[in-house]
C-alpha cells in the first residue's frame, strides 16, 4: 500500500508540474527570427502591453531555420509530451521561398484574419508580389527588402556598383582577402545568376553550374569567408573592407564610428534579388492567439515605424507606417522594386544544393 501511495503521489506531482509548466508556457511567446530584425524596444512594448514574456532566438539563414523546425517536428509522441519542458517556437520569419515550402508541407497554422485587423495596413503591391500566399492564408509579410554591398571607401576605390567587385583580387591586406559574401545559398547563388543574366529561379542545370563556376573560380578566391552572422562586426572592426549583407546589420554595428560611417557606401546591385520575409505561426503552437496578437501588434503603424526607424529601413510593407516614420533609410523602396524574388524551386532545388554544399562550400 505504501508503494502504491508513493506512486500515486509521484504521478500527482508530475501532473501538477506539467500543468504548471503548461500554464507558464501560455504566458510566453517563442519567436525564432533573423539576427538584427526586431528591435528590443518593440519586444519590450509588446511584453508590457500584453503582460507576457517573449523568448527570442535568432538564425542566420532560411536553411538553418528550416532544419531546426523539421528536427523539432520529428520528435514524435514522446518528444511532444516532453516538449512541455523544451523550446517549441510559435512564430518564425521565413523568406518567400521557404514560406511556400512550409505552406506546401503543412507546417503552418492558418491565419485567423479576425484576430489581425491591422492586415488592412499592408501594401497591396507586396501581396501581388507574394504570389505564393497573396491572400495571407498562412503568412503575413513582415519586410520586403534586399541584401546589398557595403564598401569602406577609405580602403577600396574605383569600384562599380555591381557584383563585379567580388572579382577583384586586390581587395586584400596583410596577404589576406578582405571581402565576405553571405553564407546563404539562394542569396549568393542568386547574385551569381543575376550577374550572368540568368534568373535566380532558373531550373536549368547548365545555368546553375555556370553560377557555381563563377563563384568558385572568380569570387571565392577573393573572399575571406562566407558569413551570415559576424560579417557586420568584422566590417566594424576593420577585418573586412567589402561585405555582402543587410544594411540594418552593417549600420547597426558601425553607427558609433563616425569616420567609418562617412567612409561607407552601401548599394544594392541592379541584378540582385529581393526578399519578402513573413511572419508565420507554426503548426502545433501552444500560443496561437498570442501569436496573432503579436502579428497584429507589429502592423500597428506606430510600431512598424519604430521597427524600420530603428534599423534605417524603408516602410516597404505597411502603408500608414510611412507617415509615422521619422528617420532616413539606407535604401528606398524604389531600389528594390524591379528585383527578382526567390521562389520555391521544387525538385530543382537539388541542383542548387549540389552546387552549394558539394562544391562551393566545400573546405569552408
Amino acid at each position: 500500500m505504501k508503494v502504491k501511495r508513493n506512486l500515486v503521489l509521484i504521478v500527482f506531482a508530475a501532473v501538477l508540474l506539467i500543468g504548471a509548466a503548461s500554464c507558464s508556457r501560455r504566458e510566453r511567446l517563442y519567436i525564432y527570427n533573423w539576427s538584427y530584425y526586431t528591435p528590443d524596444d518593440v519586444i519590450e512594448l509588446f511584453q508590457e502591453e500584453f503582460g507576457v514574456r517573449v523568448i527570442y532566438d535568432e538564425y542566420a539563414s532560411n536553411e538553418e531555420m528550416y532544419a531546426k523546425i523539421l528536427a523539432t517536428n520529428r520528435e514524435g509522441l514522446l518528444g511532444r509530451f516532453l516538449g512541455v519542458f523544451s523550446r517549441r517556437y510559435d512564430i518564425v520569419f521565413p523568406s518567400e521561398d521557404y514560406t511556400a515550402i512550409m505552406i506546401s508541407q503543412e507546417l503552418l497554422e492558418p491565419i485567423n484574419r479576425a484576430l489581425v485587423p491591422n492586415l488592412r495596413n499592408i501594401d497591396p503591391l507586396v501581396l501581388r508580389k507574394a504570389e505564393y500566399d497573396s491572400n495571407m492564408n498562412y503568412s503575413v509579410p513582415y519586410f520586403w527588402g534586399a541584401a546589398g554591398i557595403a564598401v569602406n571607401t577609405a580602403r577600396v576605390r574605383n569600384f562599380e556598383h555591381t557584383w563585379s567587385i567580388f572579382g577583384r583580387s586586390d581587395v586584400a591586406g596583410g596577404g589576406a582577402p578582405r571581402m565576405t559574401m553571405l553564407d546563404d545559398m539562394r542569396e549568393t547563388m542568386g547574385a551569381a545568376l543575376g550577374y550572368l543574366g540568368y534568373s535566380a529561379n532558373t531550373r536549368n542545370q547548365r545555368e546553375i553550374e555556370a553560377a557555381r563556376d563563377l563563384i568558385n573560380n572568380q569570387w571565392k578566391p577573393n573572399l575571406a569567408t562566407f558569413d551570415g552572422v559576424a560579417y557586420a562586426m568584422g566590417y566594424a572592426r576593420g577585418d573586412f573592407w567589402v561585405v555582402n549583407g543587410y544594411a540594418e546589420d552593417i549600420f547597426w554595428e558601425i553607427y558609433e564610428d563616425e569616420q567609418l560611417m562617412r567612409d561607407t557606401v552601401f548599394f544594392i546591385p541592379p541584378n540582385g534579388t529581393a526578399f519578402i520575409d513573413s511572419m508565420v505561426i507554426l503548426k502545433g503552437s501552444r500560443n496561437i492567439e498570442l501569436a496573432h496578437e503579436f502579428i497584429n501588434f507589429i502592423h500597428r503603424p506606430d510600431i512598424y515605424a519604430l521597427f524600420v526607424d530603428e534599423f534605417g529601413l524603408p516602410a516597404t510593407v505597411n502603408i500608414p507606417a510611412r507617415q509615422h516614420k521619422e528617420g532616413d533609410s539606407w535604401y528606398e523602396l524604389e531600389d528594390i522594386l524591379d528585383l527578382e524574388l526567390k521562389f520555391d524551386l521544387g525538385p530543382a532545388l537539388e541542383h542548387f544544393n549540389n552546387a552549394w554544399f558539394n562544391s562551393i562550400r566545400v573546405g569552408n
